[in-house]
């Protein structure tokens, strides 16, 4: 009897396992065709940023460069004292934005998801204001220049992006959904205060939503450079993104000034590097974060995904 149930399994496994192996193959192609789509931007980007000016002028960008130069790479690089002042202050904006917006935000998700707690509605449709009904760019250049006082301060490039509605709306969902709420009861019933429970309990848990949105705030504490450019006039307090915006005018003045004197064209090499230094520049900007991202993209999809589904 058992060697005609391991018979009967023999004979339905193949055709099963060949249904199942034609979708994958189906889906394994549409995935590589994505990614590769995907992948070709970037790979133009770093070829063209080592690739010699007169080439790109006379050819067009390639996915392999015809002649290599680091001439691009070399007229950011140029900047180098600049540049480490810039990543650095970058990194500490980024890094501090992104820890204290996730504190304040899953303290407030918290508090909204709590069933009890009366100001709960109250607080959450003020939380939606903000993302129905915007001052706009001159009154909030008023409100942080003139009342908080805050121009030149490297605070007006960490408090605008600190708190996000959607993130949380993300924040408290996952809360909700994914996280028992007999575990508070538990906590409470054995004298737990509301702090004690949050920090004990609800944001243990909470770490792959916390990913998730973590990593939106650092990409976009990483590319804000429209707060630096509106309130930021010291150069030892320019975030990265605004440095890189000065070195392609600067690039452009070069080019478009016949004025300039040889000495600065000597400078930059005899050849100014336009299109090489320009994918240069993306480079330098996008590769901390190509560096980051695969440590994060397990929590990136888990916390986007378990925390919309009720459990």
């Amino acid at each position: 009897m058992a060697k005609l149930k391991r018979d009967n399994k023999l004979d339905i496994a193949p055709s099963k396992k060949e249904r199942v192996t034609v979708g994958q193959v189906i889906l394994l192609i549409i995935l590589i065709l994505a990614t590769l789509f995907a992948f070709l931007p970037v790979e133009l980007t770093f070829v063209a940023a080592f690739t010699d000016e007169r080439s790109i002028a006379e050819n067009g960008f390639r996915f392999i460069p015809l002649k290599f130069s680091t001439a691009g790479m070399a007229a950011v690089l140029k900047y180098g004292k600049q540049l480490a002042q810039s990543y650095l202050i970058t990194i500490f904006i980024t890094v501090a934005g992104t820890f204290l917006g996730l504190l304040f935000m899953s303290m407030f998700a918290y508090s909204i998801s709590r069933k009890e707690f009366r100001l709960a509605k109250f607080l959450s449709i003020y939380l939606l204001i903000p993302m129905l009904f915007n001052g706009g760019t001159l009154s909030g250049y008023i409100i942080f220049s003139q009342y908080y006082h805050l121009k030149d301060n490297l605070l007006v490039l960490i408090l605008p992006l600190c708190v996000s509605t959607m993130n949380v709306i993300i924040l408290r969902t996952y809360i909700v959904n994914s996280i028992p709420g007999e575990l508070m009861e538990a906590a409470k019933i054995d004298g737990a205060g509301e702090y004690r429970t949050f920090f004990q309990i609800t944001l243990p848990l909470l770490k792959p939503s916390l990913a998730a949105v973590g990593f939106m705030m650092a990409t976009a504490y990483w590319n804000d450079w429209q707060n630096a450019l509106l309130f930021i006039s010291s150069d030892n307090k320019k975030p990265l993104q605004l440095l890189l915006i000065n070195i392609q005018k600067s690039i452009e003045f070069l080019l478009n000034n016949v004025n300039v004197p040889a000495s600065a064209r000597a400078a930059m090499g005899g050849t100014i590097p336009q299109y090489s230094s320009t994918m240069a520049t993306v480079l330098v900007v996008i590769g901390p974060i190509m560096i980051v991202y695969p440590f994060f993209q397990k929590y990136f999809i888990k916390g986007l995904t378990v925390g919309s589904v009720k459990g």
